[in-house]
């Protein structure tokens, strides 16, 4: 009888996760544009298109609203995404729905709520079938800090899925932002 090992494709998460394949590779037919609450990157949106044209594969968009917890074990409305947050993410999809469709690309999109933006992402790949991934990243951070800051929930959607995941970095948006010790 065959070990689980022979049923899962998993790995021990201190590993580095296999690098996925190169885009004129791809071959899958169903893609996730995934986000953990950013505003999608047309540079994300410009190679989940890519990857589509190449094998007629359909997109769907996904992006996450926060909930930030619970209050003494009980949902807390005050700890739910606001009108404006859900807003943003709902604008957000629907900008990367409607220029993927420009471009002749099945897509469709969906806001959820959670609070483990990971685990959720890699649900809604497995629940649709998907091929790959593809989400704007943060540069990487070192293996201390990533898991306690949310902008490196990417990483961890890369670390923990079975199927290949395509980040994008983007160093416009590290750019903006000060540096540590920096006084502006």
């Amino acid at each position: 009888m065959p070990g689980i090992g022979a049923f899962l494709p998993w790995r021990w998460p201190w590993r580095n996760p296999p690098e996925p394949p190169l885009a004129e590779l791809f071959a899958g037919k169903s893609i996730l544009l995934a986000s953990e609450g950013r505003p999608i990157p047309r540079s994300a949106i410009k190679l989940a298109k890519s990857l589509a044209e190449k094998t007629g594969a359909e997109v769907h968009v996904l992006s996450i609203a926060r909930i930030w917890g619970t209050s003494f074990g009980l949902p807390n409305p005050g700890l739910l995404p606001n009108k404006r947050e859900m807003q943003e993410r709902h604008e957000s999809v629907a900008k990367a729905v409607t220029w993927l469709k420009r471009s002749d690309i099945a897509a469709s999109g969906q806001v959820s709520g959670t609070r483990n933006a990971a685990k959720r992402i890699l649900a809604e790949a497995r629940r649709r079938g998907a091929d790959a991934i593809v989400m704007a990243a943060d540069p990487p951070l070192n293996w201390f800090l990533s898991n306690m800051v949310w902008s490196q929930e990417p990483y961890r959607v890369q670390r923990l899925a079975p199927i290949p995941v395509y980040l994008v970095i983007d160093d416009q948006q590290s750019a903006r932002r000060p540096k540590a010790g920096s006084r502006q």
